[in-house]
């Protein structure tokens, strides 16, 4: 599978961004165990298991020992896994037409996330102020999936707008610099936009989309060693837990793995919903999150990325996710 990066030229303005996204990857631990590959992206969903996992010794519980490398989106990490370059990784909903389509197994659900805007110039008032003009998205990400729930609640389509696809860096600084007219993003990056185009829009969000649910999650190649990823699981069950106990130590944890400044990570953590495990197997059980699934499957075929929406069980491992819980 080859993900398009064809981009316009990015500018100086991003190179901090580039910093904080690039400072992240390498080993996490040096006390042993099965080395385990782990994807992830430079966010608060992306980053804050992890870091629980880390500062708990939850990794070292499981004989397990992580090396984390840091991806731009969850596309990117899917290519990885089925290239054998990763283990394990970490996507949110405009992803999830990947394991949909049989290109990877989600092993555990993480958060219900609100992150994803379209944004717009200065002047630019409503996703309708967007026809026949260019939207920058990162192809297959939830940035692209909230573009085209706006463009589907305005009676618009793809048609009706210049989109153009390219990286999230690369969306960041065509946007700062004026190359583009509107684009599909999330929280936190939106927050760099924010501080160099302080007049930018937001006209349109998934939070407005209060009967969809949006789940981030962790997937593994779609033949993957069952044991390994048992153990996996459970580390990411009880980080899982941790954080749903303790929110601002969270923030904190995730703040110094990613080495960024705290109050925007908070910023970023306000856009998540984050569920016990217990809750979690419980919604697994009576069929809440193979719905969930459902309905971004069935939303993926309207937008042409499935050509139908397969069962959830066919790729969500809930069976493996429950009897993890309480081992």
């Amino acid at each position: 599978m080859r993900i398009p990066q064809r981009a316009l030229t990015a500018v100086a303005a991003v190179s901090v961004l580039a910093l904080s996204v690039t400072g992240c990857s390498g080993d996490s631990s040096s006390d042993g165990g099965r080395k385990v590959r782990f994807g992830y992206i430079s966010d608060y969903n992306g980053a804050s298991l992890l870091a629980i996992a880390d500062k708990q010794g939850l990794w070292k519980e499981q004989g397990l020992s992580p090396d984390y490398k840091v991806f731009t989106n969850g596309p990117l990490q899917i290519q990885a896994l089925g290239s054998g370059d990763l283990d394990f990784g970490y996507i949110g909903p405009g992803a999830m037409w990947l394991p949909a389509s049989g290109k990877a197994k989600v092993v555990a659900v993480n958060t219900l996330a609100r992150a994803d805007r379209v944004i717009a110039q200065p002047g630019i008032d409503s996703i309708q102020d967007l026809k026949g003009k260019k939207v920058g998205v990162p192809e297959g990400t939830s940035g692209e999936m909230a573009l085209n729930l706006a463009l589907q609640k305005a009676g618009m389509s793809e048609k009706d707008v210049e989109k153009v696809p390219m990286d999230p860096s690369t969306v960041v600084s065509a946007f700062v610099s004026g190359q583009i007219d509107g684009a599909g993003l999330w929280y936190p990056l939106i927050d760099t936009i924010k501080a160099r185009k302080p007049g930018l829009k937001e006209v349109a969000s998934t939070a407005d989309f209060t009967d969809k649910a949006f789940p981030t999650a962790f997937v593994s190649p779609a033949k993957a060693d069952k044991e390994l990823t048992t153990k996996v699981v459970k580390v990411l069950q009880k980080a899982n837990d941790w954080r749903a106990a303790h929110p601002e130590e969270s923030v904190d944890a995730a703040a110094g793995l990613l080495k960024i400044d705290r109050k925007a990570v908070a910023a970023d953590a306000a856009n998540v919903e984050t569920l016990s495990t217990g809750e979690l197997v419980a919604k697994t059980k009576d069929g809440t999150i193979g719905g969930w699934l459902d309905g971004l499957g069935e939303f993926f075929v309207g937008t042409g990325q499935l050509p139908k929406a397969p069962a959830s069980t066919t790729y969500y491992e809930g069976d493996l996710y429950t009897e993890a819980y309480g081992k």
